[in-house]
């Protein structure tokens, strides 16, 4: 297993694997053979960004079992999804305030995190396997209450699309199976979501062929893979919501109502 990382080092850019406590700094493209250099950094000398810049951010609507169970509606025959504005990134470690627009509830959505490592169209589950780079953890930040706010247009790319509203990291974990993980949402230090990927109704590869064939997918794209139980609002001044995935670690995002 490899974690890759992007960081911020006094205002200049880099990525690297994880060793320890240091960063091993590569040259290139992480998705295409990248170079290794003799130099290293401090974990903690640096701040880590989002650990790719993707082109486009999808995210899933009923794409686990459970969840589906409890909200009574029925398993969809192919991925429902939306699309998420690149503004909407935010780094592991970020403070994300609420929008001054918007005073309703804002919920947290704990979640696997597909990334896409290479061009990838019409593929086959083989192909679209193939395709995938990574994983990582998502926090989907939701305005809730737009979503159905006007009754005849459901605004669900309005709702998720909101400054900082995509925090993502703090790593790309490569060669993990996923399946085998949970994925478990802290707020403010109560666990409130704790639900096994092995759930998922499309599980990555079947998830990124189908998205294939609607659509290219390129290196860095980013595939938000859903939520399940537990997801809930926000409510205090300062929160504290910490996404962990075993093998991937666990993202930290401050939420300041």
């Amino acid at each position: 297993m490899a974690q890759w990382v992007r960081f911020d080092d006094e205002g200049m850019e880099g990525f690297g694997l994880l060793q320890g406590k240091d960063i091993v700094i590569y040259q290139g493209s992480m998705f295409e053979q990248p170079i290794a250099t003799d130099m290293r950094l401090p974990l903690a000398s640096v701040r880590l960004l989002a650990p790719c810049e993707p082109s486009k951010i999808i995210a899933l609507w009923n794409n686990f079992h459970q969840l589906a169970a409890k909200l009574d509606v029925a398993k969809p025959d192919e991925p429902l999804y939306l699309l998420k504005a690149l503004s909407s990134v935010a780094s592991p470690e970020a403070v994300v305030r609420r929008p001054p627009s918007y005073t309703e509830r804002v919920g947290y959505e704990g979640e696997l995190g597909i990334v896409i490592g290479k061009r990838c169209s019409n593929a086959s589950e083989e192909e679209a396997a193939a395709a995938i780079f990574g994983y990582t953890c998502v926090n989907d930040l939701t305005a809730s209450d737009i979503i159905a706010r006007d009754k005849t247009f459901a605004q669900w790319a309005r709702a998720k699309s909101f400054d900082g509203f995509c925090p993502f990291g703090p790593v790309i974990a490569t060669d993990i199976d996923p399946t085998e993980c949970n994925v478990k949402t802290e707020l403010n230090g109560a666990l409130r979501q704790d639900y096994p990927l092995s759930d998922m109704i499309f599980p990555p590869a079947i998830l990124v062929s189908a998205l294939s064939k609607d659509m290219t997918l390129e290196p860095g794209d980013l595939i938000c893979c859903g939520t399940s139980l537990g997801v809930g609002s926000i409510k205090d001044p300062t929160n504290t919501v910490s996404v962990t995935i075993e093998g991937i670690g666990t993202l930290s995002t401050t939420f300041v109502q």
